[in-house]
C-alpha cells in the first residue's frame, strides 16, 4: 500500500530526526483549493473554477469516480451523500440481482476478502519478498549466462527482488534491535493506554500527559517525532507501531518467505485472472483499514457546501468504493480487477493512490488499463513517496505497457506544496521528466477520516492524486461531452508553470519544475475549466457503462 508516511520505523529509531518539510501551522485547512493571488498558497483556484461555470450558466451531471484503495468509511457525514449507489441490486437479500457477479455491490466491491465476509485481508506482505522466494529455487545460485533466453527477463527481476530484500537499512539497524525496539515501544504503548483509558491516542492526547515509567516516556517522544516529521498531528500510537512492525517482518523476510495473507482469506485461483468473482461487500472493514481510501474520497468529492468539516473537488461527484489495497503490497490481480469493475459499473475517472517496486503479472494490469483506454476512463496515478526519478526507477503500475507505449488516459501525479517557501514541491515526492505528468497539492491536506466524523490531515501523492481526479470529475460532470483523452489534455495544457525553481527532492538541487515533470505545472481548476469551456464544441462522446454480466 503507498502510505503517505516518510518515516521508516527503523530511520524513526535510529536518529535524531531532524525535522524538515512544513510545521502544523502553516497552512490553513484547505489551502489546496485557495488562489495563489487571492490567498497566498498554491492551491487550485477551486472557487473561481466554479464562479466561472456559475457565469457561463453551466449545469453539471453526476459523474462516477472510482476509487481503487483501501476502503471507505461509508457512514461518514461528508461521504454517505455522495456514495455511489448500485440501483441494479437490492441491499441485503444476499441476491446478485443485477447477474454481474457480485453479490449486494450496493456501493463498490472488496475484493480481499472471503466469500462469506466474515474475514478480509487487512495486512499483506511486500512484492519484493514475494518475488524473491518463489524464484529463489529456481534462480538461486545461477548467473545470467546460465539462464534460457527466454527466460532472462525473470530472472533480472528476480535478482532486482534479491537486492530490495537484502539491501541494509538506512539507519544501519539490525533485526535484533529492531525486535528489541519494538518490544520496548509496545511497552511503553501498553503504559499510556492504561494511563490515558485509550486504545488508540495522537500526540495531541499526549500535550498533558506526564509519562510514568522510562519505556512510556521513550514511546511520547517517538510518537512526537513521527507526528512532526510527518506533519501529522492526527497519526495515532497504531501507525507507529504498525509502521514498526512493518520494518520487523521486512526484516524477517530475509530469512523466510512471507505468510500468504491474501490467499488464506480470499481463496480464489490466484494464477487465473478469470477466477474473478470473488471477495465482498464490505467497503470499510476497519478505521485503520480503511484509513487511507476515506482520506482519498473525501479529497475528491467529500459534500460540498453543508457546513461540516471540508470541501471535495468535485461538487456532482459519486463515489464508487473498490478496495483492493491492503497494509502492504496489493496483488497485481486484486488491481486489475478492481480496474476492470469501476470501468463496467460507470466509472469516468479512476483514483489509483498506491504503488510498489515489483509487478510480476503486470500484463493483467496493462490489459486491464488498455479495457478502461478503450472505454474512455481516465486513470489517475499517485506517483510516489521515495523522492526518486521514476524515469529510471521502478514504479508499479506504471505508466508504459510491457510494450514501452503508453496509455492515451493516463495521469501521473507528484505532490506540490503550499507556497515557494516552504516548498513548491514536496521534499517527498517522486518525479520524472518522462512519467510524471503534472503536480498537485499533496502537502497537510485537510480531509475525511474514519469514524462518522472525523478530519484530519495526511500528506503524500496519495492525496495529490485524488486533487486531480476531483478536477477530471469536475470537467467532466459540467463538459460531459469531452472524451477522457481531452481531459487530460485539457488539465495538463491548463496547468500553472513557477516562475522560480524547486528544489529536487532527490538531491537538493534547485531547478526547473519542467525538470521533474512532463507538463512544468501545477494544476489549476479555474485555467483548466476556461480551457475546457473553449472545447465544448469539438465533440467527444461520453462512455456508457460497460456493464459485464456473469456468464
Amino acid at each position: 500500500m503507498m502510505k503517505s508516511l516518510k518515516k521508516t520505523g527503523l530511520a524513526l529509531l535510529a536518529s535524531t530526526l531532524l525535522m524538515t518539510g512544513y510545521a502544523q501551522s502553516d497552512v490553513p485547512k484547505g489551502w489546496h483549493l485557495k488562489d495563489l493571488k487571492t490567498d497566498g498558497y498554491y492551491g487550485i483556484s477551486l472557487d473561481k473554477a466554479y464562479d466561472f461555470l456559475k457565469s457561463k450558466n453551466k449545469k453539471s451531471t453526476p459523474v462516477i469516480a472510482g476509487i481503487v484503495d483501501s476502503g471507505i468509511d461509508t457512514t461518514h457525514e461528508d461521504l454517505r451523500p455522495v456514495l455511489w449507489t448500485n440501483k441494479g441490486e437490492i441491499p441485503g437479500n444476499g441476491i446478485d440481482d443485477d447477474k454481474n457477479g457480485y453479490i449486494d455491490d450496493m456501493h463498490g466491491w472488496n475484493f480481499i476478502g472471503s466469500r462469506d465476509g466474515k474475514a478480509n485481508v487487512t495486512k499483506d506482505s511486500y512484492e519484493a519478498a514475494r518475488v524473491y522466494w518463489s524464484l529463489k529455487s529456481k534462480y538461486d545460485g545461477k548467473t545470467a549466462d546460465q539462464v534460457p533466453a527466454a527466460e532472462q527477463e525473470a530472472y533480472k527481476t528476480w535478482v532486482r527482488a534479491k537486492e530490495d530484500v537484502f539491501k541494509p537499512d538506512e539507519s544501519g539497524s539490525d533485526d535484533v534491535f529492531l525486535e528489541r525496539a519494538l518490544k520496548m515501544m509496545k511497552t511503553g504503548d501498553e503504559i499510556i493506554r492504561i494511563d490515558l483509558k485509550k486504545e488508540k491516542y495522537t500526540v495531541k492526547d499526549l500535550s498533558g500527559y506526564r509519562a510514568t515509567t522510562v519505556n512510556a516516556n521513550q514511546f511520547k517522544a517517538f510518537l512526537t517525532a513521527f507526528s512532526k516529521d510527518n506533519n501529522s498531528e492526527d497519526l495515532t500510537n497504531k501507525d507507529l507501531i504498525e509502521v514498526v512492525e512493518r520494518d520487523v517482518e521486512k526484516m524477517n523476510n530475509r530469512k523466510q518467505a512471507p505468510a500468504a495473507y491474501r490467499d488464506e482469506v480470499v481463496k480464489d485461483n490466484y494464477n487465473d485472472i478469470n477466477d474473478r468473482y470473488y471477495g465482498n461487500n464490505n467497503l470499510t472493514v476497519d478505521d485503520e483499514s480503511a484509513m487511507h481510501g476515506t482520506h482519498v474520497a473525501g479529497i475528491v468529492g467529500a459534500a460540498r457546501m453543508n457546513n461540516l468539516g471540508m470541501d471535495g473537488v468535485a461538487d456532482n461527484v459519486q463515489i464508487m468504493a473498490v478496495r483492493a489495497v491492503p497494509n502492504g503490497d496489493e496483488h497485481d490481480k486484486d488491481i486489475a480487477l478492481a480496474i476492470r469493475y469501476a470501468v463496467d459499473n460507470g466509472a469516468r475517472v479512476i483514483n489509483m493512490s498506491f504503488g510498489k517496486g515489483f509487478s510480476p503479472e503486470k500484463k493483467w494490469v496493462d490489459d486491464a488499463v488498455k479495457y478502461a483506454v478503450d472505454k474512455g476512463v481516465l486513470l489517475v496515478h499517485a506517483a510516489g513517496n521515495d523522492k526518486q526519478n521514476n524515469d529510471t526507477t521502478f514504479n508499479f503500475p506504471s505508466a508504459y505497457y510491457l510494450d514501452k507505449s503508453r496509455p492515451a488516459t493516463w495521469i501521473t501525479v507528484g505532490a506540490s506544496g503550499p507556497d515557494a517557501k516552504s516548498g513548491l514541491v514536496a521534499n517527498f515526492s517522486n518525479y520524472g521528466k518522462k512519467e510524471v505528468d503534472v503536480f498537485a497539492p499533496g502537502v497537510q491536506i485537510y480531509s475525511t477520516l474514519p469514524g462518522g466524523n472525523v478530519y484530519g490531515n495526511q500528506q503524500g501523492t496519495s492525496m495529490a492524486a485524488p486533487v486531480v481526479t476531483g478536477l477530471a470529475a469536475l470537467i467532466m460532470s459540467y463538459y460531459p461531452e469531452l472524451s477522457a483523452v481531452q481531459v487530460k489534455e485539457i488539465i495538463e495544457r491548463s496547468v500553472v508553470k513557477p516562475a522560480e525553481k524547486v528544489t529536487n527532492p532527490e538531491n537538493g538541487a534547485m531547478v526547473s519544475l519542467s525538470e521533474l515533470s512532463t507538463t512544468g505545472g501545477i494544476i489549476n481548476a479555474y485555467e483548466a475549466v476556461k480551457l475546457a469551456d473553449t472545447y465544448q464544441k469539438k465533440g467527444g462522446t461520453t462512455p456508457k457503462p460497460a456493464v459485464k454480466k456473469r456468464k
